[in-house]
């Protein structure tokens, strides 16, 4: 955070500075309730339920907007403790909301200052929108037993506006003093993911009106995030991903987008982040003795132990053909190397059952082995295309010294590919 542009620091810490300001002055305003505390944990027990069933679509929704808002359905329950909490528990669901995304979606990888930020504007959003329902109610949280009638229609739907609005003009502000260079557009973001926070909000309100009334019918209304969550946004961000249909894995263009944006973010962060590319050792002998079913048997068996041997937040992807590349965020040349041992004892331990047995072909392909070339940011090299460079040729190194083997690539500008003594 303190290498941020002096303007861009000032304005974080004045934010997060008033936020701090907002949360002691307002924390004695309503008393805590037995009847708050159990909403309270109505509440954050329905946060957490949603984002492990939707975690891995937002680590790559979260990823994905690098530079842009991130909408999220986390408000959905934010915006409930609004309806129904004293100030202080409702900023106890913001901080748990936005440190269990820290910890489930980012993986704890050094940004921990973007989320209190997220969590200071959520928390100035939520004040104001409280404000606006005060006004409009003549009363305090919980504000749904006052919500009747055209007037209390108006101050939900006024302060829903007010929440949305106040939080995206915050974020936006940050985005383009941080991204000088930029075009503005970029920074607002696609319209259509406003529809993403207004939906929340709305089921927010039927959230917060079931614990009121039926409060037994909440694991039912559940289902609703959730539904929303995967049945719109998993599609979305498939299409974007295009994974690979053959072994599940991410596609080799959104894999190469992902990899920017990974180096990009270590690069803001002064972080690191490595590069691993496997290739099966004579996998064409294996197309070509037991068929082209069997090799993609093979494929989906490499495929399924990488992405078991890897850390939670690494990306896998298939580069072509019998390759598969790594991208491991935060990672030292020693965890890379960790990493990328255990990848190649997994393979070595893969029983493939063959689809269609050849005459004189045995019926389980065993012993493969795989080389595999590591590449880190930025001891290796700093740009996207020399450090995957590196790790290819680390690559050719392993199968010129004997194959079933890791090799770090070292720092280099200029690349040489050495000659291989035999086929691969």
């Amino acid at each position: 955070m303190w290498k941020l542009a002096t303007p861009v620091l000032g304005y974080v810490l004045v934010v997060d500075a008033l936020a701090l300001v907002m949360v002691l002055t307002t924390a004695a305003l309503v008393p805590i309730t037995a009847q708050s505390l159990l909403w309270c944990g109505l509440i954050l027990a329905g946060e957490v339920v949603h984002l492990e069933a939707a975690q891995r679509i937002e680590r790559i929704r979260e990823l994905a907007a690098d530079g842009r808002p991130h909408m999220h359905l986390q408000s959905i329950w934010i915006f409930a403790g609004l309806l129904l909490l004293p100030p202080p528990l409702a900023t106890v669901v913001i901080a748990v909301s936005y440190a269990h995304s820290w910890v489930r979606v980012y993986k704890r990888r050094g940004v921990i200052h973007r989320k209190v930020f997220s969590g200071a504007t959520v928390i100035l959003a939520c004040a104001a929108a409280g404000a606006v329902l005060w006004a409009g109610t003549g009363h305090v949280a919980p504000y749904v037993p006052y919500l009747d009638g055209f007037g209390g229609m108006t101050a939900l739907l006024a302060s829903g506006l007010v929440y949305f609005g106040l939080n995206y003009v915050l974020v936006i502000v940050v985005i383009l003093m941080s991204n000088p260079g930029k075009p503005p557009r970029q920074a607002f973001g696609n319209p259509s993911d406003v529809l993403i926070v207004l939906a929340a909000v709305g089921v927010g309100c039927g959230i917060a009106l079931v614990m009121t009334v039926r409060p037994w019918l909440l694991p039912v209304l559940m289902v609703t995030p959730v539904a929303l969550h995967i049945g719109l946004l998993l599609p979305q961000f498939q299409a974007a991903a295009r994974t690979d249909s053959k072994t599940a894995l991410l596609a080799p263009e959104f894999w190469v987008q992902l990899a920017r944006n990974e180096l990009a973010r270590a690069a803001e962060l002064s972080s690191t982040a490595g590069v691993l590319m496997i290739d099966i050792d004579h996998f064409k002998a294996i197309d070509d003795g037991n068929g082209h079913l069997a090799g993609d048997e093979v494929l989906r068996a490499v495929a399924a132990a990488i992405q078991s041997s890897v850390r939670g937040g690494d990306y896998v992807g298939r580069f072509g053909g019998d390759e598969f590349v790594v991208l491991l965020p935060g990672t030292t040349s020693a965890e890379i190397a960790s990493v990328a041992d255990r990848i190649r004892t997994a393979i070595a331990r893969i029983e493939v059952p063959v689809p269609v047995i050849r005459p004189g072909k045995p019926e389980v392909i065993t012993g493969l082995t795989a080389s595999i070339g590591a590449a880190v940011y930025p001891e290796t090299a700093t740009e996207y295309t020399i450090l995957l460079q590196a790790a290819d040729d680390a690559v050719f190194e392993a199968k010129a010294g004997g194959r079933d083997r890791v090799v770090l690539a070292t720092a280099r500008t200029e690349l040489t590919r050495p000659e291989i003594p035999d086929a691969l």
